[in-house]
């Protein structure tokens, strides 16, 4: 009987230990206003449920307390808009005390001086240096030259009847790509030995602050650690050789008096780490999921078609894309937005309070991140009627590309400075692969939306040349 008793007495301590831990951050972050929600265990709240489940997660989460609740992920306390007017105010307003907020485990990889991190002056100066690199002008006299070389080169060896994982070659694709138009001298002795600590970078940089062996934080923590001494060896003898390069590298270390933005050496190196981070998952993502709607949408696709076999007539066999016929392709970009959109490749922005405040008549204590959760405007039936379809064509009216609530690159002055790159770069790839190829799946593989749009098990394809 005194076992029975014992026993029942330590099932109620644990139901009741187990009761209070899961109601441990709502009682220790208690505030008098804020938000309806839950924010789950201790350091981990719910985030295992937003990175596991992600779409449904926020979809039972406004269900139960509308468009604005709290949360705790990503080791933070958090409170997540879904509401369209609301989240155009916190992307609008930096300068009233709503600040970039991203995660820990982002700011330790990426770097706390990448350009996503900083704000004010800071951020105008890093954006005004990213565009000296990136920025249209340059896109069209330097970048997309070479960008027509990287991409005729990298689909040489794609040979009739070839089955290709297009996610791996999509993703070798993006970081070479980027690699060589900030390196491309030394891209032969140090590429490969930089991607294999960069492919860890990147999967730690949407993680826990773990810092344990076998944590996708502390692989990726470590993976930016080599990383940044691959980059530092760099930086050194490219400072100790007489000779000059026509590269981003080339442009980021100079010194004298023509280069207004000049950058310190690990300012040099988290812009580097960004140009590469953003360009790749932008790239290699869109890419992807391009081929893949193209592939179930043949209207699409021959209408794509006849876009570039019209430039490609115009042009000799071998003559490279120039700048008006990148302007020319309005289907093309069609057909990129459209594949942001349904694919919805950035799912949010985050933000932090450097104050108290309220928002929507809710207290937003200072130090709280906020979760701008932009994915579901992207289904917005009002906006883009027939939401679940890929319609390219909806894109050919103008002004839809630039309506308050289209965020596909950000908003505001926080607005991707990469866009036009990123757009140029898929366009390019979409130009040379659709007029070379067509393709048929192999088996119908799982693609993972959230919190990276992923194939779990590649996404292959088999080629064959028209």
């Amino acid at each position: 009987m005194e076992l029975l008793i014992m026993a029942a007495s330590l099932l109620f301590l644990g139901l009741f230990f187990f009761l209070f831990l899961s109601k441990w951050n709502e009682i220790i972050l208690k505030r008098e206003g804020l938000p309806p929600g839950t924010m789950g265990w201790p350091f981990f709240g719910e985030t295992n449920e937003f990175l596991k489940l992600g779409p449904d997660f926020m979809k039972r989460q406004r269900a139960r307390y509308g468009t604005v609740f709290k949360s705790h992920i990503l080791g933070s306390p958090t409170i997540v808009s879904m509401d369209p007017e609301l989240n155009r105010y916190i992307l609008l307003n930096e300068a009233k005390g709503l600040v970039p907020g991203y995660p820990k485990s982002m700011l330790d990889i990426l770097g706390t001086r990448n350009i996503a991190a900083v704000y004010g002056s800071k951020h105008k100066f890093l954006r005004s240096n990213l565009l000296s690199l990136i920025g249209a002008p340059l896109i069209k006299d330097r970048l997309l030259p070479r960008i027509d070389t990287y991409i005729r080169l990298h689909l040489s060896n794609w040979e009739d009847h070839m089955v290709i994982d297009v996610q791996q070659k999509s993703t070798d694709m993006a970081l070479l790509i980027g690699f060589t138009q900030i390196a491309e001298a030394e891209f032969s002795s140090i590429y490969y030995k930089f991607k294999c600590e960069f492919d860890k970078l990147l999967k730690g940089s949407l993680s826990l602050p773990i810092n344990l062996p076998g944590t996708s934080y502390y692989r990726g923590f470590k993976g930016r650690k080599n990383a940044v001494r691959i980059l530092r060896e760099l930086i050194e003898k490219r400072r100790a050789s007489p000779a000059t390069y026509d590269d981003m590298l080339e442009h980021l270390l100079r010194d004298d008096v023509e280069t207004k933005y000049a950058l310190n050496d690990e300012e040099i190196i988290d812009q580097i780490i960004t140009i590469l981070y953003s360009g790749y998952e932008t790239v290699s993502t869109t890419s992807l999921m391009a081929v893949k709607y193209l592939h179930d949408n043949q209207e699409a696709m021959q209408e794509l078609r006849h876009e570039h076999f019209g430039i490609r007539r115009r042009k000799a066999a071998e003559q490279p894309l120039d700048w008006d016929d990148y302007k020319s392709m309005r289907f093309t970009r069609a057909v990129v937005l459209e594949t942001l959109r349904l694919a919805t490749v950035i799912n949010g922005l985050l933000r932090k309070t450097t104050e108290d405040m309220k928002l929507n008549g809710f207290f937003i204590p200072k130090g709280w991140k906020i979760y701008v959760y932009t994915r579901e405007i992207n289904y917005d039936p009002i906006l883009y009627p027939e939401p679940l379809k890929f319609n390219p064509w909806r894109w050919l009216d103008k002004n839809l590309e630039s309506h308050n609530y289209c965020f596909l690159f950000g908003g505001g002055g926080r607005m991707c400075p990469g866009k036009e790159l990123g757009i140029a770069t898929v366009s390019t790839f979409l130009h040379y692969f659709v007029t070379t190829y067509r393709w048929e799946e192999i088996g119908g593989e799982k693609i993972e939306a959230f919190p990276r749009v992923e194939a779990p098990n590649g996404y292959h394809i088999k080629l064959l040349k028209l």
